[in-house]
């Protein structure tokens, strides 16, 4: 597999992690090990697959962990959507960070399918 580093899959999950890790940071303390910690785990376990499945050997095993990727991805929906519902974040910036995720969806989506034409 080419570098990880290149894929624009990779690049745009690690924009999305550093988008939520900058949102979390105005989620109240007492969220800290709760919901700030679920969050940001799911978003950096995207950016964090992709890599591991990159140094995998077979195309089999990278799109395990690409699908690996794409559950964490639906996890942080979860959480955002969340967020939104209890006031953590505005509608506005749920607009915005979904729009981000939906983007990263689509490329992780796209991704799989290029992988899976190749099984």
């Amino acid at each position: 597999m080419a570098d990880f580093r290149s894929l624009l899959v990779y690049r745009r999950s690690v924009e999305f992690a550093k988008l939520v890790y900058r949102l979390t940071n105005n989620f109240p303390k007492e969220e800290l090990f709760g919901m700030t910690s679920q969050l940001r785990r799911a978003s950096t376990s995207i950016m964090a697959n992709i890599a591991e499945g990159a140094g995998r050997r077979t195309k089999k095993d990278f799109t395990k962990f690409l699908y690996n990727a794409r559950g964490s991805l639906f996890e942080c929906e979860c959480f955002l959507e969340f967020a939104k519902e209890i006031e953590y974040i505005t509608e506005e910036q749920y607009r915005y960070i979904e729009n981000k995720r939906g983007e990263v969806g689509y490329l992780l989506y796209k991704f799989i399918q290029s992988q899976e034409k190749t099984l």
